[in-house]
């Protein structure tokens, strides 16, 4: 019987009923049978300061977080764009990885969720190249008007959204599996 992948998630929204959130749940639901997912408290992270990345001044939250990173097979984040950018938590929270290497090369998949989103989404692609996350083809998805996609259960009820969603799971599967091969 094959393990479900421990897949650490990363939710760029703070809102407690945030459209990513539902959006990020739909995922869980659809990959409940093969992933294992948990959601990180990124709120919990101080504001990333390079004088306290050092051996000896990081901060407790921050080594729990990176070791929630190492201990993962794969890496979820979805967020929303905020004023043409990533959220300010969710940028924070990659900050405090770049000295680490903990995301090079760690199977990602990214979930752009928003009004229009595409600032955000060009910038979190952009980030996680250059901080190494390999990132599939097809691992990287923008939704567009969120809300609409989004029954008032959060379920997902626009079809081609769906199959987006669907897409980018299988998509992510296979550079898991890649990435356990190579």
């Amino acid at each position: 019987m094959n393990k479900k992948k421990k897949i650490l998630a990363l939710l760029g929204s703070t809102k407690q009923d945030s459209a990513n959130l539902k959006i990020l749940e739909n995922f869980m639901q659809l990959t409940a049978s093969i992933f294992e997912v948990e959601i990180y408290p990124l709120s919990e992270l101080p504001y990333f300061n390079p004088d306290l990345d050092n051996d000896n001044s990081v901060p407790i939250s921050v080594t729990t977080f990176r070791q929630h990173i190492e201990v993962s097979d794969g890496i979820i984040i979805c967020t929303p764009e905020y004023v043409f950018s990533l959220p300010g938590i969710l940028k924070n929270a990659l900050e405090w990885t770049v000295s680490t290497m903990l995301l090079h090369e760690k199977p990602t998949a990214l979930i752009t969720a928003s009004n229009s989103g595409d600032k955000a989404h060009e910038s979190l692609e952009l980030v996680m190249k250059t901080i190494g996350a390999e990132v599939g083809d097809k691992s990287s998805i923008l939704i567009k008007n969120v809300r609409t996609v989004l029954n008032q259960q959060g379920e997902i009820t626009n079809p081609n959204t769906l199959a987006d969603l669907n897409g980018l799971i299988e998509a992510f599967k296979a550079t898991l599996t890649n990435s356990q091969q190579g």
